[in-house]
């Protein structure tokens, strides 16, 4: 089962009228009678693909997958021009999960998230417990400052050579501000060629952390410069709010999700994200499990299969 279920096409999908001048493409896939879960993508803003819907069990799960605001096949995207990034939030995209809800009926369901989308889950489903089943996250993060500072800054220590790049990009106007910063006011520069640069610039960092494998390969949806711009706006926008939560607030409210099973799924060699944050989480959220897979790093095939089998024990239960 190294590449999950097999290959499904949705039995219904739709545009949600979200407000604030945002419409959220959404999805249902596998067994319309079956256990309801959500899908929560990664980025910010990588937008849904039609792998993800592989993760579930078709003939177990009623699946709802959506792009979140600015991404994939909502609308409108963050790369579009003049587009006003301050209506999305975390707390925005809670209240979409919610609305998701209600529009299908589904009183509570399963959360799988992977990589932001396990922010996205523990702040969801800290919010609203009462609507949540079960919750399965796979190369946990809970965007605080500190792992922040990490991903943009410290992490450099282990790609040298891959910083000093990212880094050179920002001019020097710029250089008193976090990266994170920095970036998010040259993607929205007047200029398309500078907007086009940090774009390339941002991604190409992403790319360089995601793994110490020697065979890893960068990948393919970076050629694309429209979904550059939208990613790059995207993550910066979050980063440089830390996700709009309050330092450490997943943390330290870890002890709301007690009661709710959870499986936590990373990777030893998660230079992005390292296992720090997925033990603490486990450590306070006492009906957590963690499963640390020792030879993959921020995702892998190893992965698909410790979410399949997760997803397959809770539907059991």
């Amino acid at each position: 089962m190294t590449f999950g279920f097999p290959a499904i096409e949705p039995y219904d999908n739709g545009m949600l009228d979200v407000g604030d001048g945002h419409r959220v493409y959404w999805e249902c896939c596998g067994n319309p009678d079956g256990k309801p879960a959500i899908y929560l993508h990664g980025g910010p803003g990588s937008g849904c693909t039609p792998a993800a819907r592989r993760f579930f069990d078709p003939e177990t799960f009623r699946v709802v997958l959506f792009d979140q605001r600015g991404s994939g096949r909502s609308r409108p995207l963050a790369s579009e021009p003049g587009i006003d990034l301050s209506t999305n939030t975390t707390a925005h995209l809670i209240a979409d999960i919610e609305q998701l809800r209600r529009r299908h009926g589904i009183g509570k369901w399963t959360v799988l998230g992977i990589s932001w989308g396990t922010t996205l889950g523990l702040a969801y489903a800290q919010t609203h417990p009462q609507h949540v089943t079960a919750l399965v996250l796979a190369a946990v993060g809970t965007d605080s400052r500190r792992e922040i500072d990490w991903i943009t800054r410290d992490v450099g220590r282990i790609f040298p050579q891959e910083w000093d790049r990212f880094s050179a990009a920002v001019p020097d106007r710029l250089r008193q501000l976090a990266l994170a910063d920095a970036y998010a006011i040259l993607l929205f520069d007047p200029d398309p060629a500078v907007r086009e640069h940090a774009a390339r610039e941002w991604c190409r960092w992403e790319d360089a952390h995601v793994s110490l494998a020697p065979d890893h390969v960068p990948g393919m949806r970076y050629e694309d410069p429209g979904f550059r711009l939208q990613f790059a706006r995207l993550v910066t926008h979050y980063w440089r709010n830390a996700s709009f939560l309050s330092d450490g607030q997943l943390l330290r409210n870890a002890a709301v999700l007690n009661g709710i099973p959870g499986r936590l799924i990373h990777g030893r060699y998660d230079v992005s994200s390292p296992l720090e944050t997925a033990w603490r989480l486990s450590q306070n959220w006492s009906t957590s499990q963690l499963q640390v897979i020792r030879d993959e790093g921020h995702g892998g095939s190893n992965f698909t299969v410790a979410i399949t089998d997760a997803l397959t024990q809770l539907a059991a239960t």
